[in-house]
């Protein structure tokens, strides 16, 4: 791939940037699980996806508690995934071929196998050792009860007792998320100190940006009060406090610092799109990502209100708008559009939900061209290129998902979506692992129709939608640069100029006329000569944009 569109200091802001689990990409060395040689064997393929950057989830060294996302040294990879040098290598390769690469980074808490952790543990209360997390005393007496009700981002409660080393039970400490994963005081001087290093590390190894996990968490109430509901703007007891945005602002510095500006790409999970558009200050986070389209039902005017808010939102502090369908947390597309309920919830991720996966494909390709032609960047979550559904009958003894044991069982956890990739081959591990190994979580056997080399040729496949879709969307420059203007063309209709090309969504599930006298270059399905089909997004201009034009793609069959 070129490095001709990506290239210069802003690259970020129309990049197409997909996303790598790597436990789930690719196994190289054939322990079912995936490496990072595994990823480098895949460049090829990301490459001719036409993507221009990688994040990876976390890879450094964990217990694995959560993903990786319980992070024992940043300044090792894991040994599961292989050696720093592997993934130096990685980098390195990954930019002679015009994809950068954008690591993970978890400011909120690491794991309890933390060096800082275990030195907590062995420290007496009040020591600088447990300054650097949130350990407090317990409620009453005896110190039985816990300090605060706060709500635990994966069920249960936010606060484990620990045990003296004489066997007493003694304070208290803090996770927002699992027991396994102590949350910092972002008060704490080497708290600070030590993520600015972090930071240079990975800068300095050539990764062109971070993603800053649960970004608006970090900074606490120290007097802890209960969540009421009450709170103002900025005053949460742990959540986008006012005091997160100077953490940010110094990071902002320090990216700024090289020749190549890094970038810092923001997790920031908050409904209220004034307080979101404060992390995306000119000097602090770059982007963020914005998962309002995400909790959305599937809607015309839904999602016109979520683009447009979105849109005003970023305009107001020059930052691009990012653009997600999914993530390695979220229910796959083909399986979330397929239900009753599309919009996305934590609290709605519940067994036995019912899914149409003919419809939940069709509006998936449809989400998929609309969101590839919004001004902006676009995050790929591996895996949703090729249509994978959620894999929602996996043995409960394969669930390694923390969000599936706090909640006893009531949430099927993540793990649905984090299934291992199918290359090619018409048996499990498809290419995955080599033959006869067995991957961390199961296949689907009638995934052997959805592998990379399955659906290579195939000119109706999602992976070819994407490919094209990709394609244009570098090649022509009103993807890039041009304003976005609203049509209004009826009822179930979403549609929108950007320059010369029109993008038209059918959300309803009954086809409708095209209005407009248009050239149809693109289409998600089939749809007749001037009608854009059920649950269907066609992209469309004037006159045909070039001879290389996709006229006859889409998926499922020709555009007539």
């Amino acid at each position: 791939m070129s490095d001709e569109v990506v290239a210069g200091e802003e690259w970020w802001r129309t990049a197409v940037v997909y996303e790598v689990y790597p436990r789930s990409f690719r196994d190289a060395n054939g322990d079912g699980i995936g490496d990072l040689e595994g990823v480098r064997q895949g460049l090829p393929y990301l490459a001719s996806l036409g993507v221009d950057a990688i994040w990876f989830t976390p890879w450094y060294r964990s217990p694995l508690a959560d993903g990786g996302y319980d992070v024992e040294d940043y300044r090792e990879i894991d040994p599961v995934f292989g050696t720093l040098e592997d993934a130096e290598r990685l980098i390195r390769e990954a930019r002679e071929r015009g994809i950068r690469t954008i690591v993970d980074l978890v400011p909120n808490h690491v794991s309890d196998r933390h060096p800082w952790f275990r030195e907590a543990l062995a420290a007496p209360p009040g020591s600088d050792a447990r300054a650097r997390f949130w350990f407090h005393p317990g409620r009453g007496d005896d110190g039985a009860g816990i300090p605060t009700r706060w709500r635990n981002n994966f069920g249960g409660d936010t606060w484990t007792r620990t045990t003296d080393a004489d066997g007493r039970a003694g304070e208290w400490y803090l996770h927002l998320f699992d027991a396994s994963q102590p949350d910092l005081n972002w008060q704490h001087p080497e708290v600070v100190r030590e993520h600015e290093e972090l930071l240079r590390f990975w800068f300095d190894r050539g990764v062109a940006g971070v993603r800053i996990d649960s970004a608006a968490h970090i900074m606490k109430d120290p007097e802890l009060p209960e969540d009421d509901g009450t709170h103002a703007p900025g005053r949460h007891p742990n959540l986008d406090r006012d005091e997160v945005h100077p953490v940010y602002r110094r990071w902002r510095r320090i990216a700024d610092e090289y020749d190549e500006p890094r970038l810092l790409v923001g997790e920031v999970w908050i409904p209220d799109p004034e307080r979101f558009a404060r992390y995306l200050a000119p000097d602090e986070l770059h982007t963020a990502f914005n998962f309002d389209l995400m909790t959305r039902a599937w809607d015309a005017a839904e999602y016109r209100s979520s683009i447009a808010s979105m849109l005003e939102a970023h305009a107001a502090t020059g930052a691009p708008c990012t653009w997600v369908l999914s993530n390695h947390d979220v229910t796959r597309p083909v399986t979330r559009f397929g239900r009753v309920d599309s919009a996305f919830s934590f609290d709605a991720k519940r067994w036995g939900v019912p899914s149409d996966p003919v419809l939940g494909r069709r509006r998936a390709a449809a989400a998929a061209l609309l969101t590839a032609a919004l001004p902006g960047s676009l995050y790929l979550y591996q895996g949703d290129e090729l249509g994978l559904p959620e894999v929602e009958d996996l043995d409960p003894e394969e669930l390694r998902d923390p969000m599936y044991f706090r909640t006893g069982g009531r949430s099927p956890g993540r793990d649905g979506c984090r299934v291992p990739l199918p290359w090619r081959g018409q048996d499990a591990p498809f290419g995955f692992s080599p033959p006869g190994v067995r991957p961390w979580l199961t296949q689907p056997p009638e995934w052997a129709e959805l592998t990379i080399a399955a659906q290579e040729d195939d000119e109706t496949s999602m992976l070819n939608l994407y490919r094209w879709a990709l394609r244009l969307r570098r090649e022509y420059a009103d993807f890039r640069f041009a304003e976005l203007e609203w049509l209004d063309l009826g009822e179930g209709l979403l549609a929108f100029r950007r320059g010369g090309i029109v993008s038209v969504t059918n959300f309803a599930d009954a086809d409708a006329p095209l209005l407009l006298d248009l050239h149809v270059f693109l289409a998600s399905g089939p749809s007749p000569r001037g009608v854009v089909a059920a649950n269907t997004t066609v992209w469309a201009a004037t006159a045909a944009p070039g001879a290389r034009s996709p006229v006859a793609s889409s998926v499922g069959g020709a555009i007539e």
